[in-house]
């Protein structure tokens, strides 16, 4: 009987723990899907579930319930801490996970080698709409820009923008691929978005004003300050991280966690 018990016990599934889930910001999904992967790779027996979809999805499905973490490109506003204080009694806990140079995307062939964030308001609401404007060719400028879910749209028009709408003209986006990709292909074009995703494109160099100098986006001018559009990247949790959740966390804001951030192309918070 000894011996049947012991066979039956054998015989039982070994359940894993629960996946811990990350849901938000498209700017960060790869890098938290690298973080992710070395994180699973040093803790064998951990799940960790990313996906992308917009910072304003990812505190939605927060405060909803139905992601651990939440991952965002801007800071979470008041009314989102108003209703998870109101569904869990609580205003969530914010950690940054990296910082980021939102970058202006130029194709490779276009002239224009800088702008002032002046010229860069006026260019996406639409006050700007021929190159020759800013110091390039005779041709109309073709906006790309995110969709109104994405925490880089919000953050652009809170900061770049100042809170003016942007052109009706900007072709939207999902995801800084995509905007990078149309960027690429479109010798007119001009986008924005994280640092981490240049590929086919440059960067256009940025001036704070006329008398500034025009600076590019790098770990020593984000870092300084000198670079004027720069940011955290947060994950954002219901409560104080414990157990699996704060390993996590722990780690990615570890030295591999951040040696792991500065490959994909972003820069270390420490």
């Amino acid at each position: 009987m000894k011996k049947l018990l012991l066979c039956i016990a054998l015989a039982l599934p070994v359940f894993a723990a629960k996946p811990i889930s990350i849901k938000g910001s498209d700017t960060m999904v790869i890098m938290n899907a690298r973080l992710a992967e070395g994180f699973m790779n040093a803790n064998p027996g951990t799940q960790i579930q990313v996906t992308g979809g917009g910072s304003g999805v990812g505190i939605a499905a927060l405060i909803n319930g139905t992601t651990d973490i939440a991952a965002s490109s801007r800071p979470i506003k008041t009314s989102e801490t108003d209703k998870l204080k109101a569904r869990f009694a609580t205003t969530g806990f914010a950690i940054p996970i990296a910082r980021d140079g939102l970058s202006i995307y130029l194709n490779e062939q276009n002239p224009v080698k800088e702008l002032t964030l002046a010229q860069i308001r006026a260019i996406y609401t639409g006050a700007v709409t021929n190159w020759k404007q800013v110091g390039g060719k005779d041709a109309p400028i073709i906006l790309y820009s995110r969709e109104n879910s994405s925490g880089t749209y919000t953050y652009f028009k809170d900061n770049v923008l100042m809170g003016k709408d942007y052109a009706p003209r900007a072709q939207t986006l999902q995801g800084t691929a995509a905007v990078v990709n149309a960027v690429a292909k479109d010798a007119n074009g001009i986008g924005y978005g994280g640092a981490a995703y240049a590929k086919g494109i440059k960067f256009a160099a940025v001036k704070k004003d006329d008398k500034s100098p025009a600076v590019l986006p790098s770990l020593e001018t984000v870092r300084s300050g000198q670079y004027p559009i720069s940011r955290y990247l947060y994950l954002y949790t219901r409560v104080k991280p414990a157990k699996e959740m704060k390993a996590f966390i722990d780690w990615a804001t570890s030295p591999a966690g951040q040696e792991i951030v500065s490959k994909v192309g972003y820069f270390p918070v420490k």
